[in-house]
C-alpha cells in the first residue's frame, strides 16, 4: 500500500500523506493524514485518479487524472515534496471516465516500465506504457523521442509514454477499467496478471487480455445483461482471487459472475443482495406472514421471503428478494395487501390520482410454494381459480443494433428477450427480478383529485380506504372501495389536510384516520347487505400540538395509539358509549414520532408490545397492558420501556413504517419478528425474543 492518497474536492485535486502515528484506526493501527498537495485543474473537472509509484525504486509518485477535457493529466513529486504537472496524454474524443495503473512490470528481473489503462466516454480504452530510459541518459531526451510519445522527468530517471494497445468492443460509454489484483508468489513477491476488467453503459462486461502468440490485446469474455430494464453498468470491480467480477448498475443493482469452470473458463451469474435505491414509503406484511411488500420512491415494489432450505445456506433460511411486482413510472407512496381468503392482491398508490390493484400470478405462487419448501402442498383449488401465468411490460426503450450485413449473426447481447413469466427454483437474479416476475394490474381505481398518499384494507379482505395529498375538506376525505366490485361504497369527510394514515380495528367495526390538521377520526363501519356499507363519524378530536403522523389500534380491543411530530405518543379507548377517553401520555421522545405498530402477547391479560419508530431512525419497544372492569371501562392502563434497539441496527434516517409479522402464532411463542422501512433505502426485519 503507498503511503499517500488522493481525493478529489470540486475542481481540485487533493494529496494527503500517511504517518504511521499519532491517531488509531481499526485494523490499521496508529495513523494519520496530513495534506501533501493540492493541485488547481482549472475550470474542467477531473472525475477520476489515479496514483502508483514510478519503477526503479526513484522514490517518486506519478499522480493521473482524467475528466472533462478528455484529457489524461500526469503529474510527478516525492513522497514529501511538491507535485509538478510533467506531460498530458491526448487521444480520447469524449470525456475520460476511468484510470488505472498495473504494478511495475519486471522484465529480466528489473522493473522499467508501468501501465496506465484509461476508458472514455468515445466508448474506448486505451492502454499506455510509461518505460524508464536505460542509463538514465537523460541529455538525449529530444524532438525525435517526442515523436514516439511524451517524456517526462522524474528526479534522475526520464520516461516515456507511448500508447501501447487501443481496445475497441464496446457500444456505449466505457464507465471502468481495473487491471487483474495481484496475486502473491512466494508470500513475498507479487505477480499481476496482464488482464484488464472493463464495464460499460451498453450492460456488458468485458475482459481483455493480450494474445499469447502476437500480444494483441483481446476479448476473450463478456458477461452481461440482455434485458432492456437495466441501463447498462456504471463500475466494474474483481473479487481479490479474480474469480468473479461484480458491476453495479442504475439504482445500485448489483450484478455478479463467477468462474465455475475448472479446464475452461466458464461466467455464471450469481446470486447477490439487492433492495431499494431510494426512500421506502410502507412495508406490508402478507395475511399469511409468507412475505414482506415494500414499496418506494424508487417507483417499484418489491416482495421479500425467507427462502427455506436454501442449497449453499449455512442456516437454511436467508431472505431474498422474491420478486419485482410493479415497475411503475411515478414515486409509490403507499401500499396495502387484500387481506382474506383467495389469491394474494394489492393495491399501491403513487404520485398520481389512481390507485392500482395487482394480483399475483401462477408463476408467482408457485416460486413461493418452492420457498416455503411445500413443493408437494401447493393448493390445487386456487391453481384452477388462477389463470394468468404472469405479466409483460412494453419496452420503454429500445435499442439499435448497427447495421450488419444480412449473413452475419447478429450478437445475442443486442437481442432484447421476451418477458417470459417463470417459476423460480432458487432465490433470483437481478435480471430475472426485473423481467420475470411482474404482477398482472386488474383493476384502476379513479376518484381521488390529487396523489394518493395512504391506503389500508380491513381484516376481512372486503374494504379498502384510500386517501390522498390535500389542502381542504372536500379533497381530504376518505374513499372506500369493495374490493368484490372494486366500486366507491363511501366518501367520509372529515379532516381538512392530508391524511396520514388509516387503519381498521381488528373486529373492522372502527375505521381510525390520523392527519396533518392534528386531529384523528373514528368511523363506525358497517356493512347492511352484499353490496350495502353504512358509516358514521363517531368522533373528531385534536389529539396533538404538530403533525399526527401514525396510529396503531390494539389487536385485543378498542383501544389505539397516536404519534406526532410533537415527539409524543398517546393511547386512547373507546369506551362503552362509543365516547373517547385518554389513557395516558407516553414520556416525551428524543425526536418526532413517524411510525406505531401495536402486536398482541396475551389477549387474556391483555398485554402487548407498542412499536415506536422516529424521525431520527431509532425504534423503541413499548409494554403496553389494558385492563377493564366489567363494564367495559379501562381501570388500570399501564406502560413501560421493554428495549432500545441498538442504533447500528435502527435507521439512519426517517423510520416510515413499521408492522408486526403476521403470524399463526401460540401465546407461549418466544419470539415475534418486526420489520420497518424508512428513508434510508432500507427495509429490516427484527427478530424479537420474549423473555
Amino acid at each position: 500500500m503507498l503511503p499517500a492518497i488522493s481525493l478529489k474536492v470540486e475542481n481540485a485535486v487533493l494529496l494527503w500523506f500517511w504517518h504511521n502515528d499519532y491517531v488509531v484506526l481499526p485494523a490499521i493501527g496508529q495513523c494519520t493524514f496530513s495534506c501533501l498537495e493540492t493541485l488547481f485543474v482549472g475550470s474542467k473537472a477531473m472525475v477520476t485518479i489515479s496514483l502508483a509509484e514510478l519503477p526503479g525504486n526513484t522514490g517518486h509518485l506519478v499522480l493521473a487524472t482524467g475528466g472533462l477535457d478528455n484529457k489524461i493529466h500526469l503529474y510527478c513529486g516525492e513522497r514529501t515534496g511538491k507535485f509538478i504537472h510533467a506531460c498530458e496524454l491526448k487521444g480520447h474524443t469524449d470525456w475520460i471516465r476511468s484510470l488505472d495503473f498495473s504494478l511495475p512490470i519486471s522484465i529480466n528481473g528489473e522493473t522499467d516500465s508501468l501501465l496506465l489503462v484509461s476508458s472514455s466516454q468515445d466508448k474506448g480504452i486505451r492502454i499506455w506504457k510509461m518505460a524508464r530510459y536505460s542509463h538514465n541518459k537523460i541529455e538525449d531526451v529530444g524532438l525525435a523521442s517526442y515523436i514516439k510519445g511524451p517524456v517526462f522527468v522524474a528526479g534522475s530517471s526520464a520516461f516515456q509514454i507511448s500508447l501501447e494497445s487501443l481496445l475497441i468492443g464496446h457500444e456505449d460509454w466505457v464507465y471502468s477499467v481495473e487491471w487483474e489484483p495481484p496475486s502473491s508468489v512466494d508470500g513475498i513477491s507479487c505477480h499481476q496478471p496482464q488482464s484488464i476488467l472493463s464495464a460499460s453503459m451498453d450492460k456488458t462486461m468485458m475482459i481483455w487480455q493480450p494474445e499469447k502468440t502476437t500480444g494483441i490485446w483481446m476479448n476473450v469474455v463478456t458477461v452481461g445483461e440482455l434485458s432492456h430494464c437495466a441501463l447498462g453498468f456504471y463500475g466494474g470491480h474483481w473479487s481479490p482471487q479474480a474469480d468473479s467480477i461484480l458491476a453495479h448498475g442504475y439504482g445500485g443493482s448489483f450484478h455478479l459472475w463467477k468462474n465455475i469452470g475448472v479446464d475452461f473458463d466458464n461466467w455464471q451469474p450469481q446470486k447477490v443482495p439487492s433492495g431499494h435505491f431510494a426512500a421506502v414509503t410502507d412495508i406490508s406484511w402478507a395475511r399469511s406472514g409468507d412475505y414482506l411488500l415494500s414499496v418506494s420512491h424508487d417507483q417499484t415494489s418489491r416482495i421479500f421471503a425467507p427462502w427455506l432450505n436454501e442449497p449453499g445456506s449455512q442456516n437454511g433460511n436467508t431472505w431474498h428478494e422474491i420478486a419485482r411486482p410493479q415497475v411503475h413510472g411515478h414515486d409509490i407512496n403507499c401500499v396495502t395487501i387484500i387481506q382474506g381468503k383467495g389469491n394474494h392482491r394489492f393495491v399501491s398508490g403513487a404520485d398520481e390520482k389512481v390507485a392500482r390493484v395487482f394480483e399475483a400470478p401462477l408463476s408467482f405462487l408457485k416460486t413461493l410454494n418452492i420457498a416455503r419448501s411445500e413443493t408437494s402442498n401447493f393448493p390445487e383449488d386456487l391453481q384452477v381459480d388462477v389463470q394468468i401465468l404472469g405479466a409483460n411490460m412494453s419496452a420503454l426503450a429500445s435499442y439499435e443494433a448497427p447495421d450488419r450485413n444480412s449473413n452475419e449473426v447478429v450478437d445475442t447481447l443486442e437481442t432484447i428477450p421476451d418477458a417470459v413469466p417463470v417459476v423460480l427454483t432458487e432465490p433470483p437474479i437481478e435480471e430475472q427480478l426485473a423481467w420475470h416476475t411482474l404482477w398482472p394490474e386488474s383493476y384502476k381505481l379513479y376518484g381521488h383529485g390529487n396523489e394518493l398518499f395512504s391506503l389500508c384494507c380491513d381484516h376481512e379482505g372486503k374494504l379498502v380506504a384510500s386517501s390522498c395529498k390535500a389542502q381542504s375538506a372536500s379533497v381530504a376525505e376518505i374513499w372506500l372501495w369493495q374490493v368484490s366490485s372494486w366500486k366507491t361504497v363511501g366518501r367520509l369527510q372529515s379532516h381538512s389536510l392530508t391524511v396520514t394514515q388509516m387503519e381498521f380495528s381488528y373486529d373492522d367495526k372502527f375505521l381510525l384516520a390520523v392527519s396533518r390538521d392534528r386531529q384523528f377520526s373514528i368511523f363506525s363501519v358497517t356493512q347492511t347487505g352484499t353490496d350495502d356499507i353504512s358509516y358514521q363519524l363517531l368522533t373528531r378530536k385534536e389529539a396533538h400540538k404538530r403533525i399526527v403522523w401514525t396510529c396503531s389500534w390494539n389487536p385485543f380491543g378498542h383501544e389505539f395509539v397516536t404519534g406526532s411530530r410533537d415527539k409524543t405518543v398517546k393511547i386512547w379507548a373507546i369506551e362503552k358509549g362509543s365516547s373517547i377517553k385518554q389513557l395516558m401520555t407516553l414520556p416525551p421522545f428524543d425526536s418526532s414520532v413517524t411510525a406505531l405498530s401495536w402486536t398482541g402477547l396475551h389477549r387474556q391479560s391483555n398485554k402487548g408490545f407498542l412499536a415506536v419508530g422516529m424521525e431520527n431512525g431509532f425504534i423503541e419497544l413499548w409494554s403496553l397492558s389494558i385492563q377493564r372492569n366489567e363494564d367495559s371501562n379501562v381501570t388500570l392502563p399501564s406502560a413501560a420501556l421493554a428495549m432500545r434497539f441498538d442504533p447500528i441496527m435502527c435507521h439512519v434516517s426517517a423510520v416510515n413504517r413499521l408492522a408486526w409479522r403476521n403470524t399463526e402464532k401460540s401465546e407461549d411463542s418466544r419470539s415475534i419478528q418486526l420489520a420497518s422501512c424508512g428513508a434510508d433505502h432500507s427495509v429490516r426485519v427484527f427478530e424479537v425474543n420474549l423473555v
